[in-house]
């Protein structure tokens, strides 16, 4: 017996393990491309932000717009701490007069621990009032001193 190359036994062999192979990344990219293709698309809240470009100074347009600060389990309108369901009856009186979108802007603030459930509860009474939704966020900025 003479040590040689591999005969019709090993070469069997090894096309069958590469078939199965085969058969099971087929498998595979099947399973994960039906349970993709299923799984159901989340999307956040549609918002209509406003134009940041206005006529209107911003120290005037400021004092103009309703504020609305949230913490995680307050809600304030200009400062006034209120229960949510108060807020829709509140806001809606303080927009009545205003005609045009742009007059309707409430600045919405959030403190970083504020839940996203409770953020929706808002936000949702403000437009449910008329008011249109724009958000403050802070700008870091950076000064170069000459």
């Amino acid at each position: 017996m003479a040590a040689g190359p591999a005969t019709g036994k090993g070469a069997a062999h090894a096309a069958w393990v590469m078939n199965l192979l085969t058969d099971l990344a087929f498998n595979l990219l099947i399973f994960f491309v039906v349970c993709a293709s299923s799984a159901k698309e989340q999307k956040g809240k549609p918002q209509q932000v406003p134009s940041t470009q206005s006529d209107a100074k911003p120290s005037e347009a400021k004092q103009q717009n309703v504020e609305v600060a949230m913490t995680r389990t307050t809600v304030s309108l200009n400062g006034a701490m209120m229960p949510v369901p108060e807020l829709k009856t509140k806001l809606a009186a303080l927009l009545v007069n205003k005609a045009k979108p742009e007059d309707k802007i409430v600045e919405v603030k959030s403190a970083k621990d504020t839940p996203y459930s409770h953020w929706i509860q808002v936000t949702g009474a403000i437009e449910e009032a008329g008011g249109v939704v724009t958000l403050q966020v802070e700008v870091d900025k950076e000064v170069i001193v000459k």
